[in-house]
């Protein structure tokens, strides 16, 4: 026994083996703010992760818009050869000798476009052709200027040209809006659950004081019966209420968990709580403000500031470029095509580039090309759409103007309900409380019950759960208020990348 004994001291106090007495404890995270919170969401949130790609996808397709206007250099280098039979001439019977031809061809052009429709290429071209009849000797026939085309009607102008650019840059617009859009809703969502969070806490701590409190007097009543100062019946029906508490705390636990997961989602996170997890620790919300809003002044705010509204604007704006567009697609192609340059020809290249460099034999022209289409049905459709499409853009404005003024209208009305419902409850709260202290002083009197008693106290918890409920509204209510403003990432100091 006394070897045992040493044994076991010897393994627990081993160099190593020991327990740190003085080992600090791991110190908890500080609690989460709603301010962090936004913060986490903001960067963070899958869905926010998501739509950012759409921004730099719109950004990109506007470069490739703008590049519709670089210029190019070109090069070209191919060889042919070419044999043709003898021919029999129809007068004297004779053929002719067999022909064999080939050529190099060579050129270097710098080809572009102008906003205003006009193409150009720039440069030089030089062919050698050779063949028996000349003795494979060299023929350099070099040219070098420049040639143009020019739209007249259909293709002339900047409106036709850059209505590629202006679509682009109205979608980038877009994009951004509807990113804006979405860091707005997620703001207003983290605000919702944050406080729902928060009710939901104290939905489950007021159901765990209520049933601590209906188990006190529980055994409360059960001594008097042991006494003989109160019946059977108010046992039974104080266990039954503390029976009926511990069902209510389950479904408080749950909710909580449920709104906790909720908030952990919107921030990013994807460790979410159950059972006994360890719980998302986070700042009481502040009071909320008694504010007195002004629906009417506060709706110029929301047109100013409403992402979906100035996203549809942007849509008439697309909707017109492309009815321009369009309509100059309605006309015939006539176009002035011309050139300009030198020519130079001679068996050695250097040469002839040399007659094109000294300008010595001068080529130009100059003509106009036509062309209708017999039935305008492609450009009349195409019209046709794009008139239809710019109408549906107008409709869309006011429509999403008659959206905001309801949205505006209605969430003003919810602020004016909730702040009545705080104050109303604050009321009713009070009075449940100095009803159960009357209620328990007549009981202790011995001229009370404990059926009102207990009911007394279920009034008073429900009570309480109203004045938190709809302290927990009034909370989300401004917070939906802003969101319809638009206003709401400016209310909490944020401001978005590339803004």
């Amino acid at each position: 026994m006394r070897f045992s004994c040493f044994l076991l001291s010897a393994v627990l106090f081993a160099p190593g083996l020991a327990p740190a007495a003085d080992a600090p404890a791991p110190a908890s995270p500080p609690p989460l703010t709603l301010d962090e919170a936004i913060r986490l969401a903001l960067a963070n949130n899958a869905s926010i992760k998501v739509q950012s790609y759409s921004r730099g996808i719109a950004r990109a397709n506007l470069l490739t818009a703008y590049g519709q206007f670089d210029p190019s250099i070109n090069f070209q280098r191919s060889y042919s050869q070419t044999d043709l039979p003898a021919l029999a001439s129809p007068d004297t019977g004779l053929r002719s000798p067999a022909t064999f031809t080939q050529t190099d061809n060579y050129s270097l052009t710098l080809d572009g476009q102008m906003p205003w429709g006009l193409s150009y290429s720039l440069g030089g071209t030089s062919i050698n052709q050779r063949g028996n009849y000349n003795g494979f000797r060299n023929n350099y026939d070099t040219t070098g200027g420049i040639s143009v085309t020019q739209p007249l009607l259909r293709g002339l102008g900047l409106g036709a040209n850059l209505s590629g650019i202006r679509l682009a840059r109205a979608n980038r617009s877009i994009a951004d809006w509807t990113f804006r859009q979405l860091a707005i809703d997620t703001v207003a969502r983290v605000i919702v659950a944050y406080n729902e969070l928060a009710f939901a806490r104290e939905q489950l701590r007021v159901s765990l004081v209520e049933r601590d409190s209906e188990a006190r007097f529980l055994a409360q009543n059960e001594r008097r019966k042991e006494l003989g100062t109160m019946s059977e019946a108010d046992v039974i029906a104080a266990r039954a209420q503390v029976a009926n508490s511990e069902g209510l705390i389950l479904s408080s636990q749950r909710y909580v968990q449920v709104s906790e997961n909720s908030l952990r989602q919107l921030i990013g996170e994807k460790n979410f709580a159950f059972n006994n997890a360890t719980p998302l620790a986070i700042e009481p919300p502040a009071p909320a403000p008694s504010v007195t809003v002004t629906p009417a002044d506060d709706l110029k705010i929301a047109y100013a500031l409403r992402p979906d509204y100035q996203a549809a604007r942007l849509g008439v704006k697309k909707g017109r470029i492309g009815d321009d567009a369009a309509r100059n697609q309605l006309l015939p192609r006539v176009d002035f095509v011309g050139s300009y340059g030198y020519n130079g020809n001679d068996d050695s290249f250097a040469t002839s580039r040399q007659m094109v460099r000294n300008e010595d034999f001068r080529a130009y022209s100059a003509g106009v090309v036509v062309s209708v289409p017999l039935t305008f049905a492609q450009g009349r459709g195409q019209a046709r759409a794009a008139r239809l499409a710019l109408r549906q853009a107008e409709e869309n404005v006011a429509s999403v103007e008659q959206q905001i003024a309801v949205d505006v209208a209605n969430a003003a009305n919810q602020i004016d309900t909730t702040q009545k419902r705080v104050a109303a409850a604050r009321t009713a709260l009070d009075l449940a409380r100095q009803s159960l202290e009357a209620e328990m002083k007549k009981l202790q009197a011995g001229s009370g019950s404990t059926f009102f008693v207990l009911d007394r106290q279920e009034r008073l918890s429900g009570a309480e759960l109203s004045f938190y409920r709809a302290v927990t509204d009034h909370h989300q209510a401004l917070a939906t208020y802003d969101q319809v403003l638009g206003r709401i990432l400016d209310r909490h100091h944020i401001t978005l990348a590339n803004e």
